[in-house]
């Protein structure tokens, strides 16, 4: 199967790429000078804002942002695309096995699913650290006013759960002018800090960050937990990518939002060079005394677009686990008519405004929640590596030597940034890495579960060509009409069918064994989106073809059927006039232990360890609770409420 091809956006059209996306994009890391260097020089792990300090920890931020997201990110990651997407699940389906599953598969399989679940927790957090950054610069304006920062944060908050489900189309036009008003706002502050003290530009030298660590030691790379919050929204990058391109990426990154933030950091470093005691807060510090509402104005703007760019990734994400199996049905609603990738997952949307809510109560100050930032993009990063790194051996087919060698490399520095972290565990940190369990836990219960069904189901699957032979030879009545059998499985009479026959006792004249296949590719084109077999007996064999990044219409692939059909003949299906069978079970949990029956994975992306069941007693019990609150196949699959027909059945699971 392949995607569709795009054209590379020139002229007009890549100057329009290029500004959305850094309204999109570059959100959260445009955002994070309100907090980065504060962090630095007064948070929990600060160091004094002695000269050397400052010009130490400077270089380190400078350095860090170069290497991270320019030459990791940007230069490399980039190029591991999967049909033009990106993001840790579009690499996961990039590096998934179609075959057998190996042991070390499997680990990679399952550090890649732990990374996605870390990005739900780097999601909670963002939003909220980005509007406290923002409204506390209040504090620097009126300190009366310090008491009130967190519940407007709050109110902000809500404001901006409440408004996703009329979309981003309206509100996305004025994202890239808001984060270029904001882009420009903070060169000018750093070049008026610059003027300040023009030695500070001293730290571009990698001596002074190798100076820090010598002179400080433990407390020194203790500092790197800090750092981190410079490089927030890295994995934006490589998660937008499909949105708009690498080239509008690459072009925005270097020409505008890496000059301006660099600019923004040497300015508030060269004002802590002056003035050390504003460590309290160095961005607003930074701000002439007439421009701070505005400013606030501004930056809790900025903070609105970052949160908002990381609850889309988010509901894109969900999206992405549906597809490739490893979450069950959700509300998608399509809030824009024109761009595929807007959508609104209300499940989604209140969990996250729950959690942002809660941390925002909890912690009430960046200083607070800041020991809670940073385990989790960390870790991300270094499955990120990790499954870049399979990509180079496997799909560039690059030398041992070559791919190895780079890994190192890029892995040197995410361990140390890892490193500099875990101990925010006890004062923190533990919050992200509590969601990232949480959620992994879900996707690998309902993998394994849905794995466990197939295998079911298939045991209880008659072969096609047996059942089509005893048709022929019984001749049910057959009534006008045409028939729609779902299945997960080809191979076989799906049970839905044999249930319906069994007590019905008759057939449709048409009758369509149709499967919906999700690629591992992120869209199909529509040439390739449709297989139909005619079988005997007035049976069809329809396969629809996905890709983890659209969502199914069966009506739509019905209508392809009258256009293209089987072997180039047009199949005439008329979708108000069809009946549509879908199955509904019913679990029951059986015992306390792990079943013995082998299981083959098969098609549906479950890929988790062949062999023995891994479902414990209660992933059972979790499976059930998650298969209840699915939502239905017949909302899902867009099918009219009037035309299914659902057959329950009981399985001792």
């Amino acid at each position: 199967m392949s995607a569709p091809d795009k054209a590379p956006p020139r002229g007009g059209a890549l100057a329009l790429l290029a500004l959305t996306a850094l309204g999109v994009v570059y959100g959260d890391i445009g955002t994070s000078p309100l907090y980065a260097l504060k962090e630095c020089f007064s948070g929990t792990h600060s160091i004094p804002p002695t000269p050397a300090n400052v010009i130490g920890v400077l270089s380190l931020v400078f350095w860090a942002i170069n290497f991270v997201v320019s030459i990791k990110y940007v230069l490399f990651v980039l190029q591991a695309d999967n049909r033009g997407e990106g993001g840790i699940l579009a690499l996961l389906a990039l590096v998934r096995p179609h075959g057998k599953t190996t042991g070390s598969r499997v680990v990679l399989i399952g550090l890649g699913l732990f990374g996605a679940a870390l990005l739900y927790g780097d999601g909670v957090i963002t939003p909220a650290i980005s509007v406290l950054g923002a409204v506390e610069g209040l504090n620097v304006a009126t300190p009366a006013l310090e008491r009130y920062v967190w519940p407007i944060a709050v109110v902000i908050l809500s404001v901006v759960f409440m408004v996703q489900r009329r979309g981003t189309a309206g509100i996305g036009r004025v994202f890239g002018p808001i984060m270029a008003v904001w882009f420009a706002a903070i060169a000018v502050l750093g070049v008026r800090g610059i003027m300040m003290r023009p030695e500070v530009l001293k730290a571009i030298n990698p001596w002074y960050a190798v100076d820090l660590f010598l002179r400080d030691g433990v407390r020194g790379f203790l500092v790197l937990g800090a750092v981190v919050l410079a490089l927030t929204g890295a994995e934006a990058l490589y998660a937008d990518m499909g949105h708009f391109g690498k080239r509008p990426i690459r072009i925005t990154w270097f020409s505008l939002v890496l000059p301006c933030l660099l600019l923004n950091y040497f300015g508030q470093s060269a004002l802590l060079l002056d003035d050390p005691s504003a460590a309290s807060n160095p961005f607003f510090s930074l701000v002439p005394t007439w421009g701070l509402y505005p400013m606030v104005v501004i930056a809790t703007a900025a903070a609105i677009v970052a949160s908002q760019a990381l609850i889309s990734g988010a509901f894109s994400l969900t999206r992405q686990a549906v597809q490739l199996g490893y979450s069950p049905r959700v509300t998608i609603i399509h809030t824009s008519k024109t761009e595929m990738g807007q959508i609104y997952i209300p499940e989604v949307n209140t969990a996250l405004w729950l959690g942002c809510v809660a941390l925002v109560i909890g912690f009430r100050s960046v200083a607070n929640l800041a020991a809670a930032y940073g385990v989790a993009v960390t870790g991300t990063m270094i499955i990120t590596t990790l499954l870049f790194h399979t990509v180079t051996r496997e799909c560039w087919k690059w030398p041992f030597w070559r791919s190895a060698g780079l890994t190192a490399v890029l892995m040197t520095v995410d361990l140390a940034l890892f490193g500099a972290n875990v101990v925010k565990i006890r004062e923190g940190g533990w919050f992200p890495l509590v969601v990232a369990l949480a959620v992994y836990t879900l996707m690998t219960t309902w993998s394994r579960g849905r794995a466990r069904l197939i295998a079911l189901a298939q045991e209880n699957t008659l072969p096609l060509d047996l059942f089509l032979a005893d048709i022929a030879r019984r001749q049910p009545h057959r009534v006008p009409g045409t028939a729609v059998f779902l299945t997960s499985y080809t191979s076989g009479a799906p049970p839905v069918l044999l249930h319906h026959l069994k007590h019905n006792k008759v057939l449709h004249e048409k009758v369509m064994l149709m499967s919906v296949v999700t690629e591992e590719i992120p869209q199909v084109s529509p040439a390739d989106r449709v297989e139909c077999k005619e079988l005997e007996e007035g049976f069809y064999l329809v396969i629809a073809h996905y890709g983890f990044m659209e969502t199914p219409d069966i009506p739509s692939v019905l209508q392809l059927l009258g256009k293209t059909g089987e072997n180039g003949r047009p199949v005439t299906v008329k979708v108000m006039e069809t009946t549509f069978y879908l199955g509904r079970e019913t679990l029951i949990p059986t015992g306390k232990r792990r079943h013995a029956a082998p299981i083959n994975p098969g098609p549906s992306g479950a890929d988790l360890p062949p062999g023995p069941s891994p479902m414990a007693y209660w992933r059972k019990r979790l499976f059930i609770v998650m298969t209840r609150n699915a939502r239905s196949a017949t909302a899902f699959f867009g099918l009219p409420p009037n035309r299914v027909v659902e057959l329950g059945a009981q399985i001792q699971f």
